[in-house]
C-alpha cells in the first residue's frame, strides 16, 4: 500500500502490451531479453494500493537479464489502484475488491491470449495479492500456475469488529471469505508468501500507523503468512522491499523458475528508450487515469551537481491516452524529466540512469503547494517508491542530514521534504539512501514548480 504524503510517484518498467479496450487496465511487457527459454510460465506482476505497474521495474529487469522473454511478462496498471474505505459504498476514483479482481482476469486472460499459455504465474505487492486470492477462489484457479504474494496482508492491518466494511479488515467479509477453511490456499496452485521479520508497517501489533498507538491490532508480525503455503522471512527489510528487494527477486525467481537466477545485478542495454504515461490525481486520488495535453521534457543532467548538459533531449505532449515518449538516452547518464501537468505544479524529476530501456515510466505530478510551504522559497522532495526509509537501518541522508520527518524504528516513510529559504533556490541538493545518490535542483515554488530526487533502489 502507498500512504505517501505527496502524490508523485513515478516509475519505470516494461514495454507496453495493448490489450484493447477493458476498463482500461493496462499490462506492460519487458524489454528484449537474451538467451530466453520458454519454461517459465508467463508472468504477471500485480502492484499495491495506489501504485501502478512501474514498481516492478528493477524486478521486471532482473528478470529479463535472467533471460525471462519479453513477452512472457507484463505488469497491470489498475484503473483505479486506491481502495475504498468501505468495500460495499462507491467513492470517486477508488476500487472495489470487485473491481480489481475483474481487471486482474481480463488481463489474465488477454496475457493467455497473446502467449498461448494455459497457465500464468501471478506475483503480488500488498493490496495486488488481495486481487490474486479474489480470482483464484472465484474461479479463476485453472489459468494459475503459481500466485507469489508478497508483503500481502492476508489477515488483515488489522482486525476490529467495527469498520467491518474495510477489505483490510482481518474480521471484515472480504478476507474471512478468503480465509475460510482448514488450508487458505487452492489446491493444484504453488502459493509462496514473503514477509518481514517485524519491519512491515502493515504488520504491527500495535495500532500506531493506524493513528491508534496503544491499541492492539489484532494482527503480528505473522499476519501475511498463509496455511498450506511456502512462508518464508525476510529479515530486516520492510513492507515494499518484501517486493522489489533483490532478495525478494531471488525468491520469487527461484519460485517460480524452479532454480535459483544466474544473477541479481541487472545487466545494462547499449541502448535505452524511455516513455510511458501521464497519469492523473483527480479530487488529490491517486489514479492510472491518462492525463491529456502534459509536457514531459527529458534532459541529461551532471551526476554532480544536478545541472543540465545541453538542451532538451526529448520533448513531447500528451494526448488522449496519455502516453509521452520515447526519449532516447544513454544508460549511464542520470537525467531530469520535467512534467507539466494541467492544474499542478511544473514537477522536476531527478534520476539515477535507466540501465535498461522501459515503456512504462509513468508519471504522476506532484501535489499542490501546502501551506507549510507558504514561506519556502524551494521544496525538494526525496522519494523511495519501491521501499521506506529505514533509520538506523539505512543510510539516509538529504542535504547533508538525516532527514527530522523520518521517523526511526519500523520503516514508515518513503518520502521526505526539504524547504529552502528564497535566497538558495537554485541550489543543488543531495539525496543519498545507501548506495545511491541523486542530485536535484532547487526550483523556485514561486513559479510554481517543486522538485523530486526520485530513488530506483
Amino acid at each position: 500500500m502507498s500512504l505517501s504524503r505527496r502524490t508523485i510517484l513515478k516509475g519505470a518498467g516494461t514495454l507496453p502490451l495493448a490489450l484493447g479496450n477493458f476498463g482500461r487496465s493496462a499490462v506492460a511487457q519487458t524489454a528484449p531479453a537474451a538467451n530466453a527459454g520458454t519454461e517459465i510460465p508467463p508472468i504477471l506482476f500485480v502492484h499495491g494500493n495506489g501504485d501502478h505497474a512501474a514498481l516492478w521495474i528493477t524486478t521486471l529487469w532482473r528478470m529479463e537479464s535472467n533471460g525471462v522473454p519479453r513477452d512472457r511478462m507484463f505488469a497491470i496498471d489498475f484503473t483505479d489502484p486506491l481502495a475504498r474505505s468501505d468495500d460495499s459504498k462507491p467513492e470517486p476514483n477508488k476500487s472495489s475488491t470487485e473491481d480489481q479482481r475483474r481487471e486482474l482476469g481480463e488481463a489474465i486472460k488477454e496475457l493467455r491470449r497473446r502467449t498461448g499459455a494455459s497457465r500464468v504465474a501471478l506475483v503480488g505487492n500488498s493490496r495486488g495479492g488481495y486481487s490474486i486470492r479474489s480470482y483464484i477462489k472465484n474461479g479463476g484457479a485453472a489459468d494459475v500456475s503459481h500466485a507469489v504474494l508478497c508483503g500481502v496482508p492476508n489477515h488483515g492491518v488489522f482486525a476490529w469488529d467495527d469498520n467491518l466494511g474495510n477489505e483490510f479488515n482481518g474480521r471484515g467479509p472480504f478476507l474471512r471469505g478468503l480465509n475460510e477453511g482448514e488450508s487458505e490456499v487452492t489446491p493444484g496452485i504453488a502459493f509462496l508468501t514473503l514477509r518481514s521479520d517485524g519491519l512491515d508497517k502493515y504488520a504491527q501489533a500495535d495500532g500506531r500507523i493506524l493513528g491508534k498507538p496503544g491499541i492492539p491490532t489484532g494482527i503480528t508480525a505473522e499476519g501475511p503468512a498463509l496455511k498450506g503455503a511456502t512462508n518464508l522471512v525476510l529479515s530486516a527489510i520492510d513492507h515494499r522491499e518484501t517486493a522489489f528487494h533483490p532478495r525478494a527477486f531471488r525468491e520469487i525467481h527461484k519460485f517460480i523458475a524452479g532454480r535459483e537466477p544466474d544473477r541479481i545485478a541487472i545487466t545494462p542495454e547499449a541502448e535505452v528508450k524511455l516513455s510511458g504515461l501521464a497519469t492523473g490525481t483527480p479530487g488529490g486520488v491517486q489514479t492510472n487515469r491518462p492525463v491529456t495535453g502534459a509536457s514531459v521534457e527529458v534532459y541529461r543532467v551532471s551526476p554532480d551537481s544536478g545541472e543540465r548538459i545541453g538542451g532538451a533531449i526529448h520533448a513531447s505532449r500528451t494526448g488522449t491516452e496519455g502516453r509521452w515518449g520515447p526519449a532516447r538516452v544513454d544508460p549511464s547518464w542520470y537525467i531530469e524529466i520535467v512534467l507539466t501537468s494541467p492544474g499542478s505544479p511544473a514537477t522536476h524529476l531527478y534520476r539515477s540512469p535507466f540501465p535498461r530501456s522501459s515503456n512504462v515510466v509513468h508519471l504522476r505530478a506532484a501535489g499542490p503547494l501546502r501551506p507549510a510551504d507558504a514561506d519556502a522559497g524551494a521544496i525538494v522532495i526525496m522519494s523511495r517508491p519501491r521501499g521506506y526509509f529505514g533509520i538506523p537501518r539505512d543510510v539516509v541522508l538529504f542535504d547533508g542530514k538525516e532527514p527530522a520527518d523520518v521517523k526511526a524504528g519500523v520503516p514508515t516513510d518513503s518520502v521526505t521534504t526539504l524547504r529552502i529559504s528564497a535566497a538558495e533556490v537554485g541550489r543543488q541538493v543531495i539525496g543519498l539512501f545507501n548506495e545511491e545518490r541523486i542530485v536535484a535542483r532547487a526550483w523556485p515554488a514561486a513559479e510554481n514548480r517543486i522538485a523530486v530526487a526520485e530513488l530506483t533502489y
